[in-house]
């Protein structure tokens, strides 16, 4: 587990929790998005690769983080994601925390609309697709900075 450098960012930053799903064993998405909040001014709990739910739920927990954002590459990010956020949205501490996911969520490529619409029913605030999201999700966790949930 690595921790952002809660000295560098201020006392206005988000604590954000970002992980993989169970199946996912990749990093270096991990590793972008949490030096791309910590850029932002936000402390991140990075859970790395693998993460099984109990673990998350756990974690998130503990931390009682202001955001969740899940990162899939392996292309089963829909799939694991409706069980993560079914898992998260049951635990009375992490209802209403917001939690995105985003990166390669299906096999059969990017921007299925009914993919994104299942996502957000089942409980997930935002869902940001490949590479073109990050604009996107810049928007999303300044608008969580300022209180407005966009």
């Amino acid at each position: 587990m690595e921790h952002g450098n809660a000295e560098q960012n201020g006392p206005g930053g988000l604590d954000v929790v970002v992980t993989t799903t169970a199946s996912d064993s990749h990093t270096w998405n991990l590793v972008y998005l949490q030096f791309l909040l910590e850029e932002m001014g936000h402390r991140v709990t990075n859970l790395g690769a693998c993460v099984p739910d109990a673990l998350l739920l756990s974690e998130c927990r503990r931390a009682e983080p202001d955001l969740i954002v899940i990162s899939s590459v392996n292309g089963h990010g829909h799939q694991e994601g409706l069980r993560v956020i079914e898992a998260l949205r049951a635990c009375p501490e992490l209802r209403s925390t917001p939690t995105v996911i985003g990166g390669k969520l299906g096999i059969a490529g990017a921007d299925d609309p009914d993919r994104e619409r299942a996502l957000l029913a089942a409980g997930f605030d935002a869902v940001f697709e490949d590479g073109a999201a990050v604009a996107g999700f810049r928007a999303f966790v300044g608008g969580l900075r300022s209180g407005v949930l966009l």
